[in-house]
């Protein structure tokens, strides 16, 4: 049986707790030994680690210690699949051996929550975490984020200029921009799923994110 090490904690405005058992059974389901775990220092047990097939990490805005980072990073080059999507995993921590691995941070959003579309790329549209989704409609947190150019960028969310507004929270975007917001990456013999879609549980619900996450989920997993 594969085993999957559930890490959660942090911030709860992203409720990581609500949020990780919304896929709990289904990791069951396609079978994995699932632990979880509300503490970074399980990232420090080798044994533990080596023997996980998956972590998924939901935690955000906290403090990950270097040898916390590295045994987390030992295990992904091994051959642990890392996966997670929104600030549990690109709004995680300051650390940049860390965001080395996830392949990018989080910068920014608009104030509040915002209509926008997810859209994927033609080019991808046979990969397996997304095939059978074009576009989706979304009303929450848009995401700026800086990212790695060797990722495999699956998705994107688009910025198109503000109108002038006088608030020190407004951006004013000079022209469109395109950002990554669903990629994948190999790190070492470790895949890495990262979705920045998921501030509040009605967008993880929402049908073609849930399947997006959830195929993320499995890719990222070691391949046995």
């Amino acid at each position: 049986m594969r085993k999957a090490v559930v890490v959660r904690g942090g911030w709860e405005g992203h409720v990581p707790v609500e949020a990780t058992e919304l896929f709990i059974p289904f990791l069951r389901e396609h079978g994995f030994a699932v632990e979880v775990h509300d503490d970074l220092d399980v990232y420090t047990d080798r044994v533990r680690m080596a023997a996980a097939d998956l972590v998924v990490q939901c935690w955000s805005i906290g403090t990950i210690t270097d040898e916390q980072a590295a045994g987390l990073i030992a295990a992904v080059r091994a051959g642990t699949g890392f996966a997670g999507w929104h600030g549990g995993i690109v709004g995680a921590f300051h650390h940049n051996a860390y965001h080395q691995l996830t392949g990018g941070v989080f910068v920014h959003h608009p104030p509040g929550f915002v209509d926008h579309d997810l859209t994927v790329l033609p080019g991808r549209a046979d990969h397996p975490v997304v095939r059978g989704i074009g576009t989706v409609r979304l009303h929450t947190e848009k995401y700026w984020v800086l990212t790695d150019p060797l990722n495999d960028v699956l998705a994107t969310v688009t910025f198109d200029p503000e109108p002038e507004r006088d608030t020190a929270a407004a951006t004013p975007w000079h022209r469109s921009v395109t950002l990554p917001a669903v990629w994948t990456r190999q790190w070492g013999a470790g895949r890495v799923f990262v979705s920045t879609v998921g501030h509040k549980l009605d967008d993880l619900t929402l049908p073609p994110i849930r399947t997006i996450t959830e195929r993320g989920l499995l890719w990222a997993a070691r391949q046995r």
